[in-house]
């Protein structure tokens, strides 16, 4: 608990400054729109309709929108415009905040008794005057309300903003959903409820104060506003040593949470201090580390291979490792410093007992009765070009796709709600459930080797991958297999990534 609980205060750092910058660009595009808006009708009619429609994208899917949007745009550019991390999460929940802040305010303005309206005019107001003089001071206690609302809606979906690398509470519900650890989850959850109700509570005090024309009211919870962020932002804020602080990145598993750690606790030995960026996606967490946004993580050869390079053909592992580290390096300026030892690949799997009974031990078997099965993959894979490769090879027609979290994808299969999972070969679930790993014949499926990779203004840093090189051609796949069940086995001898990667730097000699 105590854990979980210690990754808080930074990453809640992280989220309040997401969180104020969003909202404050919010209300800049919002205020002067609102003015427009409640002029004329028409106008309304576009900003409100674009607010409205915002609204009715998923915020995961809002922020996944800028990335190829800032990718676009930086290539026109000529470069310099970041795709990953608190500029997308930031346009975003900018974007998010528009609808409650534009709505109350229009209302307002809108409906404000023309006599008052009038009665400034027949005293010689200017435009601008009655603005600010009259209208102002009426509309401001319901533009208040629609802020609140903007301000708790922002808090809540800055949680998503770990999905394009960017650090915020929703790293530490992304990590405990993905390794059912709901302490990770309960922290997340009741860190980022209890700055919406505080923020809340705050607008709400200086909502009141204008209201009933109370000024040193609303100074007093403005000002408190101010001096929470303040503090709260204090573990962001730039120091010294901040040439020595790496960032590690880490996709949304049990084994990549291992792997972070262990790669954190070498750095740590080294000098270095240690940031984790989490849950990132495949795609995103390798232009993470080509824009300088981490500074190592471990991916798999056949990953980058098939995802970044888009090959389809099938080589020796050895090969593509080799192809991956030259590519990366001649593409990117990313160095890869070496495969780790073990090979995590995608391999379908089937409860034991009804493979057998099937007759099934090969894709090939596996097709022709796939008809009358249902599948269930991690959330990537049906999009992967893998599985267009698997499907190239085979005449595979599932009943239906199903794609679930990792850990709850075993669950499916566990049971009975999948017949055929997208399982991972260094997973220590495969032997705990009793499964039977599928042969791949025709060779869809390239090779998986982990391999770890550092960022362009790391690549010459000899400290930095001294450190790191002791990790290569070091981890065995039977102790990849143990560590990872520690993680994400779902009784009560579950273990932190942390304390299983401890155990496997242990096992390996690896500690550092």
């Amino acid at each position: 608990m105590n854990q979980a609980f210690a990754r808080v205060p930074d990453l809640l750092a992280q989220h309040i400054l997401l969180s104020a910058a969003a909202l404050l660009l919010g209300l800049a595009i919002a205020l002067p729109l609102t003015i427009w808006s409640a002029r004329r009708p028409a106008v309304a009619r576009l900003t409100l309709g674009f607010a409205s429609l915002i609204q009715t994208i998923p915020a995961l899917a809002l922020l996944a929108l800028f990335y190829p949007l800032l990718l676009l745009l930086s290539g026109l550019m000529g470069g310099g415009i970041p795709a990953l991390g608190f500029l997308p999460s930031l346009l975003a929940l900018a974007l998010y905040a528009l609808l409650p802040i534009l709505r109350n305010g229009v209302t307002g303005l809108t409906h404000i008794d023309p006599a008052v309206i009038e009665a400034a005019d027949g005293v010689g107001m200017t435009a601008r005057q009655r603005l600010w003089m009259v209208e102002a001071p009426l509309v401001v206690p319901v533009l208040m309300a629609g802020i609140r609302t903007a301000a708790v809606w922002t808090i809540g979906a800055a949680t998503l903003a770990t999905t394009v690398g960017q650090p915020c509470l929703g790293d530490l519900i992304f990590a405990g959903l993905q390794t059912q650890n709901w302490t990770l989850v309960i922290a997340g959850c009741v860190a980022s409820a209890a700055l919406a109700l505080i923020v809340d509570a705050l607008l709400g005090l200086a909502e009141r104060g204008l209201r009933h024309r109370r000024k040193g009211q609303v100074r007093a919870a403005l000002a408190l506003l101010a001096l929470g962020i303040a503090v709260a932002l204090w573990p962001v804020l730039p120091t010294s040593g901040a040439d020595k602080r790496v960032v590690v990145g880490a996709k949304g598993f049990g084994e990549q949470y291992i792997l972070a750690r262990m790669i954190g606790h070498r750095l740590e030995k080294a000098g270095y201090t240690v940031a984790y960026r989490e849950g990132l996606g495949s795609a995103v967490v390798f232009g993470a580390l080509a824009s300088d946004d981490i500074d190592v993580y471990v991916d798999y050869s056949g990953t980058i291979w098939t995802n970044q390079m888009g090959r389809t053909e099938t080589p020796p592992r050895e090969t593509i490792v080799k192809g991956v580290g030259q590519w990366a390096m001649a593409r990117h300026g990313v160095r890869l410093i070496g495969a780790l030892g073990f090979e995590n690949s995608y391999a379908f799997a089937m409860r034991g007992a009804d493979a057998k009974r099937r007759g099934i031990t090969t894709l090939a078997d596996l097709a022709p009765q796939s008809r009358q099965m249902n599948l269930a993959s991690d959330l990537e894979f049906l999009e992967r070009p893998e599985w267009a490769a698997v499907k190239r090879a085979y005449p595979l027609n599932f009943k239906s796709a199903q794609a679930y979290a990792p850990s709850f994808m075993y669950h499916a299969i566990e049971s009975g709600k999948a017949d055929v999972i997208s399982a991972f070969s260094s997973d220590g679930r495969i032997s705990k459930l009793g499964l039977t790993v599928l042969g791949d014949p025709r060779h869809a499926i390239p090779g998986y080797d982990a391999i770890l990779m550092v960022s362009p203004r790391r690549a010459d840093d000899t400290r930095f991958v001294a450190a790191l090189r002791p990790l290569v051609g070091h981890i065995p796949v039977d102790a990849m297999r143990r560590a990872n069940y520690m993680v994400d086995r779902d009784d009560a001898q579950k273990k932190s990534a942390d304390t299983a990667a401890r155990w496997l730097e242990k096992q390996t000699g690896l500690s550092p």
